[in-house]
Order: structure tokens, then sequence, then C-alpha cells
């Protein structure tokens, strides 16, 4: 059975929506998360299929994190070998930081549920799915375009918000996992500060989860089915 690993790096933002279709494309999912005395020794480039998932460090913040430096050097070595790979969030930031790209602070929290613009090259990807779709946003961070990557989605707010380089490898800012995982309580309790930066109510953002998030999890899981059906290996 093929292999996937997910890594996270908070115990409350996992694959959420995502594991169906990973299931579903007949992957066996380990988890492992960088806090883990084992973290250190784990190959990257081991798993037939890698899922990074979000957390609220920056990629730049390596002093106060020393696994930060270790998992870009493990995964600059997976994507020069090619292996598939999804980031969302960090894991989309940590992503461009492997790829050489600048990841840096933003300026400002995108936050709640809004739809991204999907330009051409992405409505011709996996991305059509969420063409129009409220989706969970929670970020203050971004990054510059790594070369010979191809941008897929943008916002009034941030500009790029997914890409991918060739088939293998996919990063997306937002959050098109989250919608029917319990554990949206827990990012709007443990996050409170984020809420008042953005100047968004919790009561109406958890309105909005329940009005979009299945919906946008629905649109989520078809765009990652066709992603992992359209890997190469």
């Amino acid at each position: 059975m093929k292999r996937a690993l997910i890594v996270r790096h908070v115990p409350r933002e996992g694959a959420a929506g995502y594991l169906q279709p990973i299931e579903a494309a007949g992957y066996h999912i380990d988890r492992i998360d960088v806090a883990s005395p084992d973290f250190g020794q784990v190959d990257l480039c081991d798993p037939d299929l890698l899922i990074m998932m979000g957390g609220p460090m920056g990629v730049y913040e390596q002093e106060l994190h020393p696994w930060i430096p270790v998992q870009i050097a493990k995964l600059a070595d997976r994507l020069a070998a090619d292996r598939p790979t999804l980031g969302v969030c960090l894991g989309s930031q940590m992503i461009a930081a492997a790829l050489g790209a600048r990841v840096y602070p933003g300026g400002h929290i995108e936050l709640g549920f809004a739809p991204v613009s999907v330009n051409d090259a992405g409505a011709a990807s996996p991305l059509r799915h969420i063409d129009g779709v409220p989706i969970l946003h929670w970020h203050s961070d971004t990054f510059d375009l790594p070369d010979n990557v191809e941008l897929l989605a943008s916002t009034s707010k941030y500009a790029h918000q997914a890409f991918r380089r060739g088939s293998n490898v996919l990063a997306l800012q937002f959050h098109a996992e989250m919608g029917e995982d319990p554990r949206f309580e827990d990012w709007l309790t443990h996050f409170w500060a984020d809420l008042d930066m953005a100047q968004q109510c919790g009561i109406a953002l958890r309105e909005d989860h329940g009005l979009h998030g299945p919906i946008a999890v629905a649109a989520g899981r078809a765009m990652i089915g066709e992603w992992l059906a359209g890997i190469e290996v």
C-alpha cells in the first residue's frame, strides 16, 4: 500500500477534510508532530505522499523553532526528487522556502470565509473545483513566488494563494480542508487574538463555518482527489 505522511506543526491543525480523498486514493496515513523527539530522524523523502499542514509560527522564526530549518532542508531534498508533496498554509510557505523563495509577514491578517480568484492556469487545474466557493482563510504571512512554479489563485489581500510545480507539488495558502472538523472551535478559542486583529466576531465566524464549511470541504476534497489522480510517479 502507498504511504502518506502528515506533518503536523500543532496538533489542532490536521488534514481534516483532506483525509477522505487521500484514503480513497489508496494511501495508508501516518502522522508525525514536529515536537516529537523522532522528527529529526524522519526521512521526508521516504513516503509516497507528504502532506504538511498549518501552524501559527512563521517560517522565519527559526531561532524560536529549531525544527524549521531541519524540515526545510529535508523538504528541499524531497522537492529536488520531485516527490509528491502537498503544503497547506504554513506547509505552503515551507514549500516556497524550500524552493528558495522569501517568506515574510504580510502586514495584515486574512481571516474568514471568502472565495479565491482562480486564474486561467488554476481553472485548468484541480483548483477549478474551488472557483467561487467561500473557503476559510487564516494567515498573516506570505511568500514570494518561487522560480519555475505556476501561480493558480489569488485574493485581493494576498496575490500568492496557491501554486504548483508540475503534477507533483501543490501549495495552498487557504484552508479548504476546514469546514466540518470540530477542531474549528479550538481555533476560535486558542487563536482569539487573531480575531481581534482581523476585527472578526467569533459568533459570526461560527455561523459562516456552519453555512459555508460543508460546501468548502466538498470542493476541497474534489480538488485534492483530482490532484492525487494526476500525480506522476
